[in-house]
């Protein structure tokens, strides 16, 4: 049975809202200003829509964490888990990493994630194109935002709402997945078929569907549990060909390898970060892409742009370094790593990008560094306003709970980012002679075939 309250706040709904229409005016028209914050803007949303701030609340989108079991132990994984190789973690780091989060005030590990007035509406229903998050404001809404605006033109999510956080992770358009970016807001069906602005039209909540605010759909980098997947056979079924060659392939070969040839089409991608040479007086250059090479603040990085994916197994699971893991600084530390060989029935071979990084550790401890980067006005620890290593490293491993030894170093590190987006038109798909011969793009041997099974039929996966 519906409580009091809401019972209440749903009839003022209805009510306000057939004023409205009756009115002729827009569907939020009856907002009455000035709105001065996002709590506040918070506060008009739930009047009427009085459930969705708890909805919200049980969501990853929200808590940025899952239970769930990765290489056999039960941990909590998500976003403020997981160590990456770009600003590697969002401990300490929170008024920075947070300005992607759907909430206000997330500052440090203080955060109230059970208040309701925390809950950013404005950010994922905005159809202005004119909201945006401060950079370093743990979440709020920058000053000259009107708010007011906003809330009286609400709507449906859209590419460019969701678009506003997850096509600039990382620190800008493109840095991290490469097959999330600007050129998805309007694209044309040679950038996304499925989201071709002239075409299909796809918003993101087209595949990603939602129910009680809760979106279908997981990275495997935060996620590697492997839930809520999306498969293109919902739509296009299994025998989608109408040729039985192909359609065989379909056990093996993940849709996205044929069909996504090339990611970073328009907008370059970051391929490796290199930590170790941060906070040196270089000068920077850029290259053929116009991106810089070299920033004091993070080091070194190199770009990519029409990319060919790398290839490997995958079952829907994932395995990822979680927070303590030792390390061998010799070797490549994989951050998050696919699940699956040419042994596994329900694996197929899928496209990723592949991000590379050299990353502080602790060289007494032998694990991963969460190093505090970013620092408000007067902070004395935070790398990128003292370029002191040791004080980042003491402020960062102290949010994540993990003892510093005071001696630091530099590993090298990978990470797999799973290509879903960017779609090509089916004329523009992989045909046989990409994979089958002798300049094919898959490496057979090390997909675990004994050579090209179109040569010799014994080379198949039995």
């Amino acid at each position: 049975m519906m409580k009091t309250g809401k019972m209440s706040a749903f009839i003022v709904g209805t009510v306000l809202l057939l004023w409205a229409s009756l009115a002729g005016a827009t569907d939020h028209a009856f907002i009455k200003g000035p709105i001065n914050s996002g709590p506040e803007a918070t506060k008009v949303c739930l009047k009427c829509h009085a459930d969705a701030a708890t909805q919200i609340m049980h969501t990853s989108h929200w808590t940025w964490d899952v239970e769930q079991v990765i290489d056999g132990k039960k941990v909590k994984r998500g976003k403020a888990d997981s160590i990456n190789n770009f600003c590697v973690a969002v401990r300490s780091n929170e008024p920075r990493c947070t300005s992607c989060h759907i909430g206000y005030g997330w500052k440090d590990g203080n955060f109230d994630f059970s208040n309701e007035g925390n809950v950013d509406c404005l950010v994922c229903h905005d159809t202005t194109g004119t909201y945006k998050k401060a950079p370093t404001a743990a979440g709020f809404p920058a000053e000259e935002v009107d708010l007011t605006y906003v809330a009286r033109n609400v709507g449906e999510s859209s590419r460019q709402s969701c678009g506003s956080c997850h096509f600039f992770g990382g620190g800008g358009d493109a840095v991290k997945h490469g097959d999330l970016d600007s050129s998805l807001d309007y694209p044309s069906a040679n950038i996304d078929v499925h989201m071709d602005a002239d075409g299909n039209d796809f918003t993101c909540a087209s595949c990603h569907e939602t129910e009680d605010h809760n979106i279908l759909g997981h990275a495997m980098v935060v996620t590697p549990k492997g839930e809520q997947h999306i498969g293109c056979i919902g739509c296009h079924g299994d025998d989608v060909h109408g040729e039985w060659v192909l359609d065989m392939h379909a056990n093996t070969v993940a849709c996205q390898t044929c069909h996504i040839p090339a990611f970073a089409k328009e907008v370059p991608t970051k391929t490796s970060w290199d930590w170790s040479t941060a906070g040196q007086d270089i000068k920077g250059e850029k290259d053929a892409y116009g991106k810089p090479t070299y920033a004091k603040k993070k080091g070194t990085f190199t770009w990519g742009k029409n990319i060919i994916p790398e290839y490997t197994w995958y079952n829907g699971s994932a395995g990822a370094y979680q927070l303590g893991d030792k390390l061998n600084p010799d070797e490549v530390t994989l951050l998050n790593y696919p699940l699956g060989n040419i042994k596994d029935k329900t694996a197929k071979i899928y496209p990723f990008k592949v991000h590379t990084g050299k990353q502080i550790y602790d060289t007494k401890n032998m694990y991963l560094i969460t190093p505090q980067v970013f620092g408000g006005k007067g902070d004395k620890n935070a790398y990128w306003k003292t370029f002191d290593w040791e004080k980042a490293s003491i402020s960062g491993m102290k949010a994540s709970g993990l003892d510093y030894s005071g001696e630091y170093g530099f590993a090298p590190t990978k990470m797999y980012w799973r290509i879903n987006h960017m779609v090509a038109p089916k004329d523009q798909a992989l045909g046989c002679l990409d994979c089958h011969s002798s300049n094919g793009r898959l490496d057979w041997k090390a997909l675990g075939y004994k050579g090209d099974p179109l040569k010799n039929p014994k080379y198949s996966r039995n």
